[in-house]
């Protein structure tokens, strides 16, 4: 029996009053005053140019690859180690995938092996921001400049985290959210799109609203709002907004107590990892922490599928994530041959421990004692 879930959603108490607050509004279609107010916190707090919930974080990746003008033909450089997500959305509009490995230090992005995948047919750089750590910005940034490409940040995981002081999210061109339930803040399903760059603003709106120009019209710019362009509903009820709201009151109640226990892992397994038995995340000195995941790196798959029946046996869920895209089903004809051995590393090794707001301390004593049993160690 489970004791000890990897994820429980997290609920401030407010949510349901302001959902109740929309619904008595009468409006409760998108684009009402909850979405207004998400909105703004995130250009107020981050900076960031334009922010349009979306109904996940898929839609927004999709409404980026729209406003990118992908074509048949095109070539996505993206990481293997991501959701499908990441590059469904560039599949979806006859994009050619060119799969990136990860660095040995972290399942980021191996920016130093992106420059000899572009081409001339590289349209897009996708970096992904693996459990709300950094990649290496300024070098992505710096080869999207010299080879005029654009960069969409998928920050799915990470909402409060930064790079060299600078928020996740406001540093592509591009980027896009997640509040799915096992995120930090949540609504559910949900999720966001941001723009940074002025060229892609009024078009954001229109690709999300249908390819038409409605935000325009409902702020008096127009006479009559019209099908201008190609798009696609994205944007989320007024419910799933007056939820999030509920939770982004909360932030940095939230990011406080899951970087705390973050760290309580961290004192609790370091020992392991000095001996070299489990690797433990490493953040970058660029990078901050913005406690979305603790995840510990095993020895080999075997390994990893035992501990994960030991913590199983003991009551606690503990979970493997991405399997290498380069080699899934959809795509492994596809892929171009080359190895990617870090991806297919954090594929077999890699094991998320629990983590969300309502984990106790003492909860997070029993896993760590549970994890140094599995290696004969006990607790100091």
């Amino acid at each position: 029996m489970i004791r000890i879930p990897f994820n429980k959603p997290y609920f401030t108490g407010k949510e349901t009053d302001y959902i109740k607050e929309s619904v008595a509004s009468g409006k409760i279609s998108g684009d009402g005053l909850f979405t207004k107010k998400c909105h703004q916190f995130f250009e107020s707090r981050y900076g960031f140019k334009k922010a349009l919930l979306t109904t996940s974080c898929t839609d927004a990746l999709e409404m980026a690859a729209l406003l990118c003008q992908i074509k048949p033909g095109d070539e996505v450089i993206a990481p293997s180690f991501t959701f499908v997500s990441t590059v469904n959305a560039f599949v979806l509009r006859g994009a050619r995938i060119i799969f990136a490995d990860s660095e040995a230090a972290t399942p980021n992005i191996d920016v130093s092996a992106v420059e000899a995948l572009i081409t001339p047919r590289t349209k897009v750089i996708v970096p992904v921001h693996y459990a709300g750590v950094a990649c290496d910005m300024d070098a992505i940034l710096n080869l999207a400049r010299k080879h005029g490409l654009l960069v969409v940040e998928d920050a799915a995981q990470a909402v409060d985290s930064f790079y060299k002081g600078k928020p996740l999210g406001s540093l592509g061109s591009m980027a896009t959210f997640s509040f799915h339930e096992t995120k930090n803040v949540i609504s559910g399903e949900g999720g966001m799109f941001v723009a940074n760059d002025a060229q892609f603003v009024n078009r954001a709106e229109i690709v999300r609203e249908k390819g038409t120009n409605r935000s325009a019209f409902f702020r008096g710019e127009v006479d009559k709002y019209r099908w201008v362009d190609i798009g696609s509903s994205f944007l989320p009820s007024e419910i799933i907004a007056a939820f999030l709201y509920a939770q982004l009151e909360h932030l940095d109640e939230i990011q406080s107590k899951r970087r705390s226990l973050w760290n309580l892992y961290r004192r609790g397994l370091g020992d392991l990892e000095s001996r070299g038995i489990l690797k433990l995340p490493f953040v970058p000195d660029y990078a901050t922490n913005n406690g979305h995941m603790f995840h510990v790196v095993c020895e080999n798959l075997e390994q990893r599928d035992k501990l994960i029946e030991h913590l199983k046996d003991r009551g606690i869920l503990a979970v493997f994530h991405y399997q290498s895209l380069h080699k899934s089903p959809f795509y492994e004809k596809k892929h171009d041959g080359r190895d990617l051995p870090n991806s297919d590393r954090y594929t077999d090794c890699l094991l998320r421990l629990p983590l969300y707001y309502e984990l106790s301390t003492a909860d997070v004593g029993t896993i760590v004692d549970s994890v140094l049993s599995f290696f004969g160690q006990r607790s100091r």
